[in-house]
């Protein structure tokens, strides 16, 4: 299995990542670590540059800086302007970052250009169900605080249709990843409105106490 340089691992481990401190619980250095192992195992699994998977992976919310419906686009701005990198990459290998980069939203309804971007697309999406559940919740918490435990709660079940049902937006684009057996867990869950709230009701007071 290839490894990730230890050059690059400096550089994003110093300069990159300390920024996502700024982004909060749902998108800060918990969520963006867990998107890159999850780069490196789809990078093995699919043969893929696991330094360009990784470094997507380390830039693909940087754009969270600014308002979020556009996170994706400046996020890709930020990676093919960081001169730095070019000590790594060529300016086509830059170029199809940034398109990764841009195209791993989850409400994103064409498929990502290139391997690279259906990597970090899937890789985002991460769907350990815990986990899924927790963000939307810390989510909530962070950006609507005036919302009460029965408001949250109805933005959460809104989430959790309009993303992760089976009628949901979410698209999974590499073919026998571990997500689709993870989703299916999270659909079923969805599906029973009694465990659902279970679950919500346990993950918020946890985040309530934190």
């Amino acid at each position: 299995m290839q490894q990730v340089s230890l050059d690059i691992m400096e550089f994003i481990e110093h300069h990159i990542l300390p920024r996502y401190t700024a982004f909060g619980k749902s998108h800060g250095l918990q969520h963006v670590n867990r998107v890159i192992k999850n780069s490196i195992m789809l990078a093995g699994y699919t043969g893929a540059d696991v330094n360009m998977a990784y470094v997507i992976a380390a830039y693909h919310d940087l754009g969270m800086s600014g308002p979020r419906a556009i996170h994706h686009i400046t996020g890709g701005k930020i990676l093919i302007n960081d001169a730095r990198l070019k000590r790594w990459f060529s300016n086509d290998q830059l170029r199809i970052m940034k398109e990764a980069v841009e195209d791993h939203r989850a409400s994103s309804s064409r498929a990502p250009r290139s391997i690279y971007g259906k990597i970090i697309a899937e890789a985002d999406r991460d769907l350990e169900p815990d986990v899924v559940f927790s963000r939307a919740i810390q989510y909530g918490l962070e950006n609507n605080p005036e919302l009460n435990k029965a408001q949250q709660w109805e933005r959460f079940v809104s989430h959790m249709n309009e993303k992760y049902s089976r009628n949901g937006y979410i698209h999974l684009w590499i073919p026998g990843s571990p997500n689709a057996r993870k989703l299916k867990t999270i659909q079923d869950i969805i599906e029973n409105k009694e465990r659902l709230r279970m679950k919500f009701n346990s993950l918020y007071e946890k985040e309530n106490n934190e």
